[in-house]
């Protein structure tokens, strides 16, 4: 596609659309999990609480990962606002409707996201 083609209204309108369902989801999922958690569970046997538990610990953790994917949408939903959603931050370049459409909430295109990554394991940053 040509490089004027790019982020156009249509992209930024199903982008927005889709990370507000993402968010919406999210929510819906923290709001659930509140739930499951009010709901009091008197068990006896040891393992059958400790399971429960255990449960709760597992669905605290994925919805913690779900809160910094929260912020991740909310900023990516600004950015389309600025005008900026689809940009690489380090490079300016293009991300890419593939990667955009795999991952939502990139900041960097493929190739930065590699240096980055690259710059990590070698200096721990």
């Amino acid at each position: 596609m040509p490089e004027k083609d790019y982020m156009n209204e249509a992209q930024l309108a199903f982008f927005r659309d889709r990370l507000h369902q993402l968010e919406h989801e999210i929510l819906t999922n923290a709001g659930a999990t509140t739930e499951n958690l009010r709901e009091t569970q008197y068990v006896p046997d040891p393992a059958d609480r400790a399971t429960i538990e255990e449960e709760h610990a597992l669905e605290l953790r994925t919805r913690d990962r779900e809160r910094k994917l929260l912020k991740k949408v909310q900023q990516a939903i600004a950015r389309i606002d600025a005008g900026e959603y689809g940009w690489c931050e380090e490079t300016g370049e293009p991300i890419g409707i593939a990667r955009l459409l795999a991952r939502p909430t990139a900041t960097l295109s493929l190739e930065a996201q590699e240096r980055r990554e690259m710059r990590q394991k070698l200096y721990g940053d």
